[in-house]
């Protein structure tokens, strides 16, 4: 019985289910109980573009996620708050296709960008998504 929620990004409701998913399939994997949950949310937004049946790029592992302050008011990774200005803006555009057009279209166009930004992205994106996912129970503070 889904649960009526207050996420205000209605139209990722698919995208979160897909998520949710693949969090459930990457705690199975052996590494999982090393990870923390927001890593595992990570690595699950890196692997959304094969979710969606675009298999062109093998993710690479995820590196280890930066503690980050508060996401909900500032969606960049600490180890990229001394970016440069563009860079910045460019993660903050990235998280907001992800919001406004789906996660696969947002990750769809950080292939274009470096390596540096499409990291920070995926942080930026499970740092603002992190909150919902913890009121529908898919990760805990457990670890």
């Amino acid at each position: 019985m889904p649960e009526e929620s207050s996420f205000e990004y209605k139209n990722l409701e698919a995208d979160m289910q897909r998520l949710a998913d693949q969090i459930r399939l990457e705690r199975q994997r052996p590494t999982a109980e090393t990870r923390s949950e927001r890593q595992l949310v990570k690595e699950a937004i890196r692997v959304f573009p094969n979710l969606q049946g675009s298999q062109n790029k093998i993710p690479a592992p995820a590196a280890p996620s930066a503690p980050q302050s508060d996401a909900s008011q500032d969606p960049l990774p600490d180890y990229a708050k001394d970016a440069p200005v563009e860079v910045k803006l460019e993660i903050e555009y990235l998280c907001d296709v992800a919001l406004r057009k789906g996660i696969a279209t947002a990750m769809s166009e950080s292939e274009r960008s470096p390596y540096f930004v499409q990291d920070a992205f995926h942080d930026a994106l499970a740092g603002k998504l992190y909150p919902e996912l913890q009121k529908r129970g898919i990760v805990n503070d457990a670890k």
